[in-house]
Protein backbone atom coordinates (compact mmCIF):
# COMPACT_ATOMS: atom_id res chain seq x y z
CA UNK A 1 0.00 0.00 0.00
CA UNK A 2 1.37 3.16 -1.18
CA UNK A 3 2.51 5.28 2.30
CA UNK A 4 0.75 8.86 2.52
CA UNK A 5 2.42 11.96 2.46
CA UNK A 6 2.43 13.89 5.46
CA UNK A 7 0.51 16.53 3.60
CA UNK A 8 -2.40 14.34 3.34
CA UNK A 9 -2.74 12.92 6.75
CA UNK A 10 -2.46 16.32 8.12
CA UNK A 11 -5.80 17.12 5.87
CA UNK A 12 -7.68 14.31 7.45
CA UNK A 13 -7.00 15.33 10.71
CA UNK A 14 -7.23 19.11 10.83
CA UNK A 15 -11.06 21.07 11.37
CA UNK A 16 -12.37 22.65 8.43
CA UNK A 17 -13.62 25.97 9.63
CA UNK A 18 -15.64 27.84 7.63
CA UNK A 19 -17.61 31.29 8.27
CA UNK A 20 -21.31 32.43 6.93
CA UNK A 21 -21.12 34.93 4.56
CA UNK A 22 -24.89 35.80 4.54
CA UNK A 23 -28.54 34.40 5.99
CA UNK A 24 -31.83 33.66 4.54
CA UNK A 25 -35.04 35.75 5.40
CA UNK A 26 -38.17 35.08 4.89
CA UNK A 27 -41.64 34.14 6.41
CA UNK A 28 -40.81 30.41 7.61
CA UNK A 29 -40.81 30.62 11.28
CA UNK A 30 -40.26 26.90 12.09
CA UNK A 31 -39.07 23.74 10.65
CA UNK A 32 -42.88 22.33 10.31
CA UNK A 33 -43.95 23.43 6.54
CA UNK A 34 -41.08 23.61 4.97
CA UNK A 35 -40.21 22.36 1.24
CA UNK A 36 -38.53 18.98 1.34
CA UNK A 37 -36.47 19.76 -1.73
CA UNK A 38 -35.69 23.21 -2.87
CA UNK A 39 -37.75 24.64 -6.27
CA UNK A 40 -41.31 23.16 -5.04
CA UNK A 41 -42.42 26.34 -3.41
CA UNK A 42 -41.76 28.48 -7.02
CA UNK A 43 -43.84 31.63 -5.99
CA UNK A 44 -42.16 32.44 -2.99
CA UNK A 45 -39.67 34.94 -2.34
CA UNK A 46 -36.56 35.04 0.07
CA UNK A 47 -33.91 37.46 0.52
CA UNK A 48 -30.14 36.38 1.02
CA UNK A 49 -28.56 38.50 3.31
CA UNK A 50 -25.13 38.87 3.20
CA UNK A 51 -23.35 40.01 6.81
CA UNK A 52 -21.20 43.29 7.05
CA UNK A 53 -17.71 42.03 6.25
CA UNK A 54 -19.40 40.30 2.88
CA UNK A 55 -21.01 43.33 1.77
CA UNK A 56 -19.04 44.55 -1.00
CA UNK A 57 -20.83 45.64 -4.51
CA UNK A 58 -17.54 43.88 -6.49
CA UNK A 59 -18.64 40.30 -4.98
CA UNK A 60 -22.15 40.54 -6.82
CA UNK A 61 -20.76 41.69 -10.09
CA UNK A 62 -21.82 39.82 -12.74
CA UNK A 63 -24.37 37.58 -11.13
CA UNK A 64 -27.35 39.27 -12.77
CA UNK A 65 -26.59 37.48 -15.67
CA UNK A 66 -26.90 34.09 -14.15
CA UNK A 67 -30.75 32.75 -13.76
CA UNK A 68 -30.55 30.26 -10.67
CA UNK A 69 -27.93 29.91 -7.92
CA UNK A 70 -26.46 27.20 -5.77
CA UNK A 71 -26.86 28.41 -1.83
CA UNK A 72 -24.79 25.98 0.11
CA UNK A 73 -26.01 26.81 3.97
CA UNK A 74 -26.23 24.68 7.05
CA UNK A 75 -28.83 22.29 9.07
CA UNK A 76 -28.74 24.87 12.01
CA UNK A 77 -31.97 23.97 13.72
CA UNK A 78 -30.88 19.94 13.15
CA UNK A 79 -27.65 20.08 14.86
CA UNK A 80 -27.04 16.85 16.89
CA UNK A 81 -24.25 14.91 18.09
CA UNK A 82 -23.12 12.24 15.95
CA UNK A 83 -24.78 10.45 12.78
CA UNK A 84 -26.18 7.16 11.53
CA UNK A 85 -24.80 5.28 8.50
CA UNK A 86 -28.69 4.99 7.81
CA UNK A 87 -31.90 7.44 7.87
CA UNK A 88 -35.09 6.81 7.51
CA UNK A 89 -36.81 9.25 4.16
CA UNK A 90 -39.97 10.66 5.18
CA UNK A 91 -41.15 9.72 1.56
CA UNK A 92 -40.47 5.77 2.18
CA UNK A 93 -42.84 6.26 5.14
CA UNK A 94 -40.55 6.64 7.62
CA UNK A 95 -40.34 2.95 7.96
CA UNK A 96 -37.41 1.63 5.43
CA UNK A 97 -33.95 2.77 6.35
CA UNK A 98 -31.34 3.83 3.15
CA UNK A 99 -27.70 4.93 3.60
CA UNK A 100 -27.62 8.71 4.69
CA UNK A 101 -25.51 9.63 1.63
CA UNK A 102 -28.41 7.98 -0.20
CA UNK A 103 -30.47 10.81 1.15
CA UNK A 104 -30.86 14.49 2.28
CA UNK A 105 -31.34 14.24 5.20
CA UNK A 106 -30.19 16.63 7.71
CA UNK A 107 -28.45 14.46 10.17
CA UNK A 108 -25.57 13.71 8.56
CA UNK A 109 -21.55 13.69 9.19
CA UNK A 110 -21.48 17.56 8.46
CA UNK A 111 -24.72 19.47 8.66
CA UNK A 112 -24.31 20.86 4.89
CA UNK A 113 -26.97 21.15 2.48
CA UNK A 114 -27.44 22.73 -0.87
CA UNK A 115 -30.64 24.46 -2.92
CA UNK A 116 -31.09 25.08 -6.26
CA UNK A 117 -33.01 28.83 -6.77
CA UNK A 118 -33.98 31.28 -8.84
CA UNK A 119 -32.58 34.86 -8.99
CA UNK A 120 -35.67 37.25 -9.39
CA UNK A 121 -33.33 40.52 -8.81
CA UNK A 122 -30.75 42.10 -6.98
CA UNK A 123 -31.74 44.95 -4.59
CA UNK A 124 -29.97 47.20 -1.96
CA UNK A 125 -31.89 47.39 1.48
CA UNK A 126 -31.34 50.07 4.09
CA UNK A 127 -28.92 49.08 6.56
CA UNK A 128 -28.10 45.08 4.71
CA UNK A 129 -26.37 46.56 1.41
CA UNK A 130 -27.15 44.79 -1.88
CA UNK A 131 -29.38 41.62 -1.67
CA UNK A 132 -30.29 38.52 -3.42
CA UNK A 133 -33.94 38.30 -3.71
CA UNK A 134 -34.91 34.47 -4.69
CA UNK A 135 -38.07 32.29 -5.38
CA UNK A 136 -37.73 28.50 -4.46
CA UNK A 137 -35.83 28.47 -1.28
CA UNK A 138 -36.20 25.89 1.36
CA UNK A 139 -34.92 27.27 3.93
CA UNK A 140 -35.86 28.59 7.29
CA UNK A 141 -35.71 32.10 8.32
CA UNK A 142 -32.44 33.25 9.58
CA UNK A 143 -30.37 29.67 8.38
CA UNK A 144 -26.71 30.43 8.04
CA UNK A 145 -25.27 30.74 4.06
CA UNK A 146 -21.50 28.75 3.52
CA UNK A 147 -21.75 30.54 -0.06
CA UNK A 148 -23.51 31.41 -3.16
CA UNK A 149 -22.51 29.72 -6.11
CA UNK A 150 -24.21 30.19 -9.81
CA UNK A 151 -25.99 27.52 -11.72
CA UNK A 152 -24.47 26.58 -15.08
CA UNK A 153 -27.24 24.96 -16.94
CA UNK A 154 -24.66 23.14 -19.39
CA UNK A 155 -22.98 20.92 -16.73
CA UNK A 156 -25.41 21.26 -13.79
CA UNK A 157 -28.75 20.27 -15.68
CA UNK A 158 -28.97 16.42 -16.16
CA UNK A 159 -32.98 15.82 -18.12
CA UNK A 160 -32.06 12.78 -17.96
CA UNK A 161 -31.15 12.18 -14.31
CA UNK A 162 -33.16 9.33 -11.91
CA UNK A 163 -33.55 10.00 -8.41
CA UNK A 164 -33.87 6.64 -7.32
CA UNK A 165 -36.81 6.04 -4.48
CA UNK A 166 -37.42 10.12 -4.64
CA UNK A 167 -39.28 9.70 -8.44
CA UNK A 168 -42.12 8.20 -7.20
CA UNK A 169 -43.01 11.36 -4.79
CA UNK A 170 -42.70 13.78 -8.05
CA UNK A 171 -46.30 14.30 -8.53
CA UNK A 172 -47.83 13.82 -4.92
CA UNK A 173 -49.90 16.51 -3.75
CA UNK A 174 -53.22 16.88 -1.58
CA UNK A 175 -56.23 18.61 -2.63
CA UNK A 176 -56.91 21.88 -0.14
CA UNK A 177 -60.15 23.15 1.05
CA UNK A 178 -60.11 26.28 3.21
CA UNK A 179 -63.38 28.41 3.70
CA UNK A 180 -63.93 31.49 2.43
CA UNK A 181 -63.93 32.72 6.06
CA UNK A 182 -60.48 31.57 7.18
CA UNK A 183 -59.48 32.06 3.80
CA UNK A 184 -59.41 35.74 4.69
CA UNK A 185 -57.59 35.53 7.81
CA UNK A 186 -54.41 34.51 5.60
CA UNK A 187 -52.98 37.68 4.08
CA UNK A 188 -53.15 37.96 0.71
CA UNK A 189 -49.62 38.94 0.25
CA UNK A 190 -48.69 35.01 0.74
CA UNK A 191 -52.45 33.35 0.90
CA UNK A 192 -50.94 31.16 -2.18
CA UNK A 193 -47.51 30.60 -1.19
CA UNK A 194 -49.59 28.79 1.94
CA UNK A 195 -52.00 26.34 -0.15
CA UNK A 196 -48.94 25.58 -1.80
CA UNK A 197 -46.90 24.26 1.02
CA UNK A 198 -50.48 23.01 2.35
CA UNK A 199 -50.76 20.49 -0.97
CA UNK A 200 -47.26 19.79 -0.74
CA UNK A 201 -48.28 17.76 2.85
CA UNK A 202 -46.12 18.99 5.25
CA UNK A 203 -47.07 16.03 8.01
CA UNK A 204 -44.26 13.66 8.63
CA UNK A 205 -45.04 10.95 6.01
CA UNK A 206 -45.22 7.99 8.41
CA UNK A 207 -47.97 9.93 10.45
CA UNK A 208 -51.18 9.00 8.04
CA UNK A 209 -53.25 9.94 10.52
CA UNK A 210 -56.58 12.39 10.86
CA UNK A 211 -54.56 14.32 13.83
CA UNK A 212 -54.12 18.29 14.05
CA UNK A 213 -51.19 19.43 12.67
CA UNK A 214 -50.30 23.44 12.94
CA UNK A 215 -48.38 25.21 10.91
CA UNK A 216 -46.87 29.05 11.29
CA UNK A 217 -46.20 30.95 8.28
CA UNK A 218 -45.53 34.32 8.29
CA UNK A 219 -48.11 36.52 10.99
CA UNK A 220 -50.47 33.31 11.13
CA UNK A 221 -50.90 29.66 12.34
CA UNK A 222 -53.04 27.21 10.02
CA UNK A 223 -54.46 23.98 11.69
CA UNK A 224 -55.58 21.52 9.22
CA UNK A 225 -56.51 17.95 9.23
CA UNK A 226 -55.68 15.36 6.11
CA UNK A 227 -57.97 12.70 5.02
CA UNK A 228 -57.24 10.22 2.34
CA UNK A 229 -56.21 12.81 -0.29
CA UNK A 230 -58.09 16.26 0.95
CA UNK A 231 -56.34 18.37 3.58
CA UNK A 232 -58.75 20.15 5.38
CA UNK A 233 -57.87 23.74 7.11
CA UNK A 234 -59.61 23.95 10.03
CA UNK A 235 -58.19 27.07 12.36
CA UNK A 236 -56.23 30.05 11.29
CA UNK A 237 -55.04 32.45 13.56
CA UNK A 238 -52.56 35.48 14.38
CA UNK A 239 -49.45 34.81 15.68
Amino acid sequence: MEKKTERESDIKNEKIIMRPIAHIENDFRGKFGIPRQSGLLRNMESAVVFEKEFRSTGALKGIEGFSHLWLVWIFSENARDGWSPTVRPPRLGGNRRVGVFATRSPFRPNPIGISSVKLERVERAEGKGEILIVSGADLMDGTPILDVKPYIKYSDSHPEAISGFADAAEEYSLIVECGEELSSKIPERFRSVVFSMLSQDPRPSYHEDEREYTMDYGTVSITFTVKGSVLTVVEVRDL
